[in-house]
């Protein structure tokens, strides 16, 4: 009895070291990427895009946390886009968490297009928590149903809770949503796929130290 108590004991401690380890998202030499390779490339373990197109997981992901770094160029408006049900039309069909160059933007009065925003939604606690173009910033999501926390340069700055975005045209604190955002988030699948804009406008983004662990 007692052997099979310590089986079973090395077992469970063995299934939860295995779901908290980290991974690379996208894997090793962007073997677990969909991308197109004219406009995102990768150079000592930094990413860059020459146009307005994302870079994707081939893997949809639910309930993780996702750590990373990024770097904005000077009026960078970027984004990490989880939850995506439709990786051509996913602006509708997924959670954009919000990278933007606040620097720019200081005196910007809708704060849900702030870094650190679920984008169009939920304005983070605290604006200009970002650096400074040209320094490096690390973001952690933590996404858990429908859930979503955002840590930023060791701050939380946005805690959202899915279900209380009934709307699509209004979000719970009145403000308005963006007309490109009809689907309410209280309808929105809390699995899919994993994207980083490239490029918007004539303004670059850079990323690095990308990983994930399921929670």
């Amino acid at each position: 009895m007692k052997k099979i108590i310590f089986t079973a004991t090395i077992f469970a401690i063995s299934t939860i070291a295995s779901a908290q380890s980290w991974k690379p998202i996208f894997g090793e030499k962007l073997t677990e990427a969909e991308y197109d390779a004219t406009v995102w490339s990768e150079k000592e373990g930094v990413f860059t895009a020459t146009k307005d197109e994302a870079i994707w997981t081939k893997t949809e992901y639910e309930n993780f946390e996702l750590d990373l770094e990024f770097k904005n160029d000077v009026g960078t408006n970027s984004g990490v886009v989880i939850y995506s049900t439709d990786k051509k039309n996913w602006i509708p069909n997924s959670v954009e968490i919000q990278i933007n160059d606040d620097w720019k933007d200081e005196k910007k009065e809708v704060n849900n297009w702030k870094c650190g925003a679920i984008f169009g939604h939920l304005a983070p606690t605290k604006v200009n928590v970002v650096n400074k173009p040209g320094e490096w910033n690390r973001m952690i999501i933590t996404a858990k149903g429908k859930n979503i926390k955002v840590k930023l340069n060791g701050e939380e700055v946005t805690d959202m809770d899915m279900s209380k975005w009934t709307s699509g045209t209004v979000n719970p604190d009145g403000t308005k949503i963006p007309a490109w955002l009809p689907k309410p988030y209280a309808e929105i699948p809390t699995k899919g796929f994993i994207g980083f804009q490239g490029k918007h406008g004539e303004s670059f983004i850079w990323f690095r130290n990308i990983k994930i662990r399921q929670l």
